[in-house]
């Protein structure tokens, strides 16, 4: 028998490794096995398929090793990767690498056997001797122990020595990087979990008042956490450990040390009932009868329209039919919102997935949902891996949004599209929704594959925000008195917010201080010496920053090209704002939510809990401010740079713009319907303002429509778009035009390109484009993939060509 196994590498193909016959009982597809890869690397990987098919290419190398009793990827999520490897043209390793956490991945760890003859007497350098003596004792270390009792200085010639004098073997090995967390755990004794028992010690304790409030302090975390451990034990009642050990030698406590959770989830019974609006009633009503007919609808629901406590509703009802739900979010940001809601109606079966979680928390999760502990999980695009049993429901929040696609490393999926196809292999239904819906979403209602259910009117009836189009001309007024962000009428609005003791937000989709530092005198501008970008000016760090590579340097304060002084900034980010809001305002609470200030793991939870409470006036903030935000004070909300968001050279720009304004727009006035929505602009004239303005997504969606219609853009093609990259320009260039000539003659396509990227240089690799349209037969589409798989090696194969990168996108956003 015969596995093909799935390496966590970017190999075009997936290899295959003998079964021996002592594992052919065992094994099954899902499970991960221990594979030797050339002469000495190990690896673990995932069972695809079990076969009796020998491969002629090559010499079958037999599985070394079984890592797991049963299988960690189910047969249907196995067949969602090879659609996700194949439709986004994505390595299957690549898959394997962006679906499993990577506690899960285990990797090569080499190690270092003492082999020493006791007959000899070594002479070792005095570099050598502390990893000779800790070799002696513990008789083997891996090379990165080596690396630390040596530091990095000695290193390579310390592992000489001990080579040459053949003190040492190398042996490589896998490690599992997953360790459970062991803790120490106080329990009651087996005779006092019986009320009556429990209560007749209490009168017992009556005379030993520190015992009895250690016992006391134990039940209350007991019921709130189910398992008690020391530490907190200890810590809620400041008693040392020789309290503890009086109650455990009296028979009352057991202390054991036992694997604990990562994760601490509070108690609740998930009992809130909920009670809908008639808007909300007949929504419901439509959404039942849609999804009865359809496997996918649109939930298109205004800002503030209530959708949540519809997915709410869908999902107990999926839950009660006994199956999981998913609940995916665009941003970690709005997760962390979102979940304290959640929990009053779903408690302890709910489950959040995201990055910000360490890879220990990652596999706890992971396994949860396994063995269906969560029947609900909340998170962004990176939920779709956990191994589901039995999915019912899966709800796309902002459907709209572009954090759904990820853009690198492959694979370059679509979060919401690959949701379709996940429900579809478990014959379960998708809900989508957004206040603003993607125009290919509305057009495949337009063509009957969607379900379309609408809520026209916020909840309980609040009124919409009265939007007002600003001509940023009048800044010119106002800088001679030292103001440049903020127009007059802003300035009067917000003043107004704060006596009434409401909350402002301001969006700015640019972060940093300046994002460009140009010389007056002969036009020189700051410049990543790794990217073809310009180096935003940050003032909290004081220094001039890449956001592609990250680079950061020293500001600049004479010019390198002219020698002149006089440099000045241009444009403005959130840093900027933040600074001169908190001087035309000076008592007010001002705080910034961009990637910058919310690097923290804790940072976003933070920053929300201070606008609930109020702490916050005045929000700054990037686009982390319009997804999904609900607070109920805010009262005004000012977009200060609308041209930034309309000047963008993107086919998509008009929908992208629109969606921004209209979403942050929706964060003011959601309780009291007393709403203000001021936007910035020099061309006030821009047809999208007065949509946005009117809050007309009809009239935007016909005329966007026509536009991608008369020049054969998505939803009418099917775009993709391949990257050349190489650090000598002349190269990316050459890869680049191989392959556009090869397509030349390729039927029912359209071919833009080469040409350099929007930023044509990120760390020092030179970048350059070819963009094809194509029709959306699926014959096409699969002849075309093929043919650029193919000729991509055809191009690596030339000399000279080979450390070329060539990136495949599809659907690009």
């Amino acid at each position: 028998m015969f596995a093909d196994i799935i390496l966590p590498l970017n190999l075009p193909q997936i290899l295959t490794y003998g079964v021996p016959l002592e594992m052919q009982d065992i094994l099954q597809p899902g499970m991960r096995v221990e594979v030797q890869l050339g002469n000495n690397k190990q690896y673990a990987g995932i069972i695809e398929n079990i076969h009796n098919n020998k491969p002629e290419a090559y010499m079958v190398k037999p599985i070394r090793g079984i890592i797991d009793e049963y299988p960690v990827v189910s047969a249907r999520h196995l067949q969602f990767w090879r659609w996700i490897g194949h439709y986004y043209m994505a390595a299957p390793g690549e898959v394997m690498q962006a679906a499993l956490p990577a506690h899960l991945k285990l990797m090569g760890e080499t190690r270092l056997e003492w082999v020493g003859d006791q007959s000899i007497t070594y002479e070792w350098s005095n570099e050598a001797f502390p990893a000779t003596e800790a070799l002696i004792i513990r008789k083997e270390i891996t090379i990165s122990e080596l690396r630390t009792i040596i530091g990095p200085r000695h290193f390579a010639a310390v592992l000489n020595e001990l080579l040459e004098k053949e003190a040492v073997q190398i042996n490589e090995a896998l490690e599992a990087s997953f360790k459970p967390r062991r803790e120490k755990v106080v329990s009651l004794a087996a005779e006092y979990t019986d009320e009556q028992a429990l209560m007749a010690l209490f009168k017992k304790l009556e005379k030993a008042p520190k015992q009895l409030e250690l016992l006391m302090a134990y039940t209350e975390i007991a019921m709130k956490q189910g398992i008690v451990k020391q530490s907190d034990l200890q810590d809620r009642v400041k008693a040392p450990y020789a309290l503890i050990k009086t109650l455990s030698d009296k028979g009352i406590f057991t202390v054991e040390e036992k694997n604990v959770d990562r994760l601490i989830y509070k108690t609740i019974k998930g009992s809130k009932e909920i009670v809908f609006t008639p808007a909300q009633q007949t929504a419901y009503e439509e959404l039942n009868t849609g999804l009865n007919d359809k496997n996918v609808a649109l939930l298109h629901g205004v800002t503030g329209s209530g959708k949540t406590l519809l997915y709410i509703h869908k999902i107990k009802e999926c839950i009660a039919a006994g199956k999981q739900a998913i609940l995916l979010l665009p941003e970690i940001g709005l997760t962390t919102q979102i979940i304290s809601r959640l929990h009053a109606y779903f408690g302890e079966v709910l489950g959040v997935y995201h990055s910000h979680f360490s890879n220990n928390e990652r596999v706890e999760i992971w396994e949860k949902v396994r063995k269906g502990t969560f029947q609900v999980v909340a998170g962004p695009r990176s939920a779709l891996w956990l191994p589901y049993n039995d999915i019912g429901l899966i709800i796309v929040d902002e459907e709209h949004d572009g954090s759904y696609k990820q853009k690198d490393p492959a694979p370059r999926f679509h979060a919401r599209d690959a949701a379709i196809y996940l429900a579809a292999l478990y014959g379960a239904k998708v809900i989508l929704g957004s206040a603003t819906p993607s125009i290919e979403s509305l057009y495949n209602v337009q063509q009957k594959k969607y379900a379309y259910v609408s809520i026209k009117d916020r909840y309980q009836g609040v009124k919409m925000p009265v939007i007002e189009i600003i001509n940023a001309a009048s800044l010119n007024t106002v800088r001679q008195l030292g103001v440049k962000l903020l127009t007059p009428e802003l300035q009067a609005a917000i003043l107004d917010a704060l006596q009434h003791r409401k909350q402002v937000i301001l969006f700015q989709n640019r972060r940093g201080y300046t994002p460009m530092q140009l010389c007056t005198i002969c036009g020189w501008v700051a410049q990543c010496k790794n990217c073809s970008v310009s180096l935003t000016y940050h003032k909290s760090t004081d220094k001039l920053q890449c956001h592609y590579c990250g680079l950061k340097a020293a500001v600049v304060h004479t010019c390198p090209q002219c020698g002149g002084t006089k440099l000045v900034s241009k444009t403005f980010g959130t840093e900027k704002i933040e600074e001169e809001v908190q001087q035309i305002f000076p008592n007010a609470r001002v705080a910034r939510m961009d990637v910058d200030s919310m690097r923290g793991k804790h940072s976003m939870t933070e920053l929300l809990d201070q606008l609930e409470k109020r702490k916050v006036d005045i929000l700054v903030g990037t686009q982390m401010v319009v997804k999904g935000l609900d607070f109920a004070s805010v009262s005004l909300v000012g977009i200060l740079s609308a041209d930034s968001l309309l000047g963008y050279p993107d086919f998509r720009v008009n929908e992208r713009a629109f969606q921004l304004m209209e979403q942050v727009s929706g964060r003011a006035g959601r309780v009291d319907g007393k709403g203000r929505v001021l936007i910035q602009a020099y061309n006030i004239a821009h047809p999208v303002l007065q949509w946005v303005k009117n809050h007309d997504v009809h009239t935007f969606y016909t005329n966007e429509i026509h536009y991608r219609d008369h020049f054969l853009y998505p939803p009418f093609t099917r775009l993709f778009k391949i990257s050349f990259k190489h650090k000598d320009e002349p190269k990316a260039i050459a890869a680049a035009a191989l392959m556009a000539e090869s397509l030349l003659n390729f039927p029912g396509i359209a071919v833009q390109g080469p040409g350099p990227a929007i930023v044509t240089r990120v760390r020092n690799q030179f970048i350059h484009e070819i963009w094809i349209k194509s029709q959306r037969d699926t014959r096409t589409l699969e002849t075309l993939k093929t043919f650029l798989k193919e000729q991509r090696q055809v191009i690596l194969s030339k000399r000279g060509f080979s450390n070329v990168t060539v990136l495949f996108d599809v659907d690009p956003v």
